[in-house]
């Protein structure tokens, strides 16, 4: 009982659980605006924007030509109305720290060959 109640509590399954209404609240939103995409679509070629009736070679492929449709209009509206404001902001409330990387591989190559070649002119053995 007691790994159930961790796990019911754990942190990321209650931002999951959130993340899964949010997103079927928005997709009321993206559903909506793919409609006025479509319906601009119609308007400016004069018809409907329904392939459901298009076949090649007696395959009825029409309805994924639609669906296919759908989904990248889908995602360009998920795109720049969701991912890039929320990465714009993300960048601007927590900008990259800057981290110091110290000597390149180079560098530290030429300071080892330096200390081993400054080791042999002593006449000691470079230690391991």
């Amino acid at each position: 009982m007691k790994g159930f109640r961790d796990f019911i509590l754990r942190g990321n399954l209650v931002e999951l659980a959130v993340a899964f209404i949010m997103g079927a609240a928005f997709s009321a939103v993206v559903t909506s605006f793919t409609q006025i995409i479509m319906d601009v679509i119609n308007k400016i070629f004069g018809g409907e924007a329904d392939f459901s009736s298009v076949a090649i070679g007696g395959v009825n492929v029409g309805k994924f030509i639609t669906a296919v449709i759908s989904f990248i209009l889908v995602a360009v509206v998920v795109y720049f109305l969701l991912v890039k404001p929320f990465n714009a902001l993300q960048a601007r409330l927590n900008p990259p720290e800057e981290v110091d990387e110290g000597p390149s591989e180079a560098e530290l190559l030429t300071q080892i060959r330096d200390l081993l070649a400054a080791q042999s002119k002593d006449g000691s053995v470079p230690r391991t």
